[in-house]
């Protein structure tokens, strides 16, 4: 418990004052790796997770993610945030339970959304919203773990990107706890310098999972957590899928020559 603190204590630092980049591994391996390179926090990401089991994005089961969450948070020695998607429940008492065992994980963040799964409705209502993320800090706060809590709002990655509405949805979730906020899906920088004002002096995160603006810029506009979501992940599935579909469909395997040497991969993990 005492190092799960002090990595609490180590990520709530890092959202003081100045801008990081989160990346998310998918798995322990990608995680070792991107520790190796010297970020300073990490975080799971659900589509990467759920991809490497062969299924879509939002299709794992609770005690998947949970042991997903614990063994990236025990395979590093810097602080984890956890992508715990919406909680995996409806209800907020429920919800407080789930994010009660996802803190005891070891890691320092979790992360909260509020769409629904539903294209047809695909946002909670704001009360219901703004209850799961009051159960979620409750929770927390009685864990005594100091986990930092993300409040997400999904709008613009859902069919609603509509910036005021996020921007009101992410200030209620302030209110209720949530020590930082998260819209996934915006890209302007008027609409992040637009949330960074609307929720300050509460850090926000911006997803950068294109190359739509550089770390500096975000830094510039108030930014203070970068992640890249499943980014990294479809970035090497991208290399899979070309080298596997190459040799699937005319025989022939230019794309392995291109590949990363066996022995620098070994290097990486410590082999000879």
């Amino acid at each position: 418990m005492t190092q799960s603190r002090d990595r609490s204590r180590a990520f709530r630092a890092l959202h003081d004052s100045g801008c990081f980049v989160i990346p998310n591994p998918w798995d322990v391996g990608s995680a070792r790796y991107l520790a190796s390179l010297g970020f300073k926090a990490l975080a799971t990401t659900s589509s990467g997770f759920a991809w490497s089991l062969g299924r879509s994005d939002n299709g794992v089961t609770l005690d998947e993610a949970l042991a997903h969450i614990r063994a990236v948070a025990d395979a590093v020695d810097v602080p984890v945030n956890a992508d715990f998607e919406g909680g995996f429940a409806v209800d907020p008492e429920r919800l407080a339970a789930n994010v009660a065992r996802a803190a005891a994980t070891g890691v320092a963040g979790i992360s909260i959304e509020d769409s629904t799964g539903d294209a047809a409705d695909p946002l909670f209502d704001v009360a219901l919203a703004v209850d799961r993320i009051r159960a979620a800090r409750g929770a927390i706060d009685q864990s005594g773990t100091g986990v930092l809590l993300t409040g997400r709002s999904e709008g613009f990655i859902v069919g609603r990107p509509d910036l005021v509405a996020t921007i009101r949805r992410l200030v209620a979730y302030a209110d209720a706890g949530a020590d930082c906020l998260y819209a996934p899906g915006i890209r302007t920088m008027a609409d992040i310098t637009a949330v960074v004002r609307a929720v300050a002096p509460r850090p926000v995160n911006v997803l950068a999972n294109t190359d739509f603006a550089t770390v500096a810029e975000l830094a510039d506009a108030g930014v203070r957590r970068i992640s890249v979501g499943g980014a990294l992940a479809r970035t090497a599935w991208t290399g899979f899928m070309r080298a596997a579909g190459e040799i699937a469909e005319r025989g022939t395997f230019v794309e392995l020559s291109r590949a990363v040497p066996g022995a620098r991969i070994e290097g990486a993990f410590g082999g000879d």
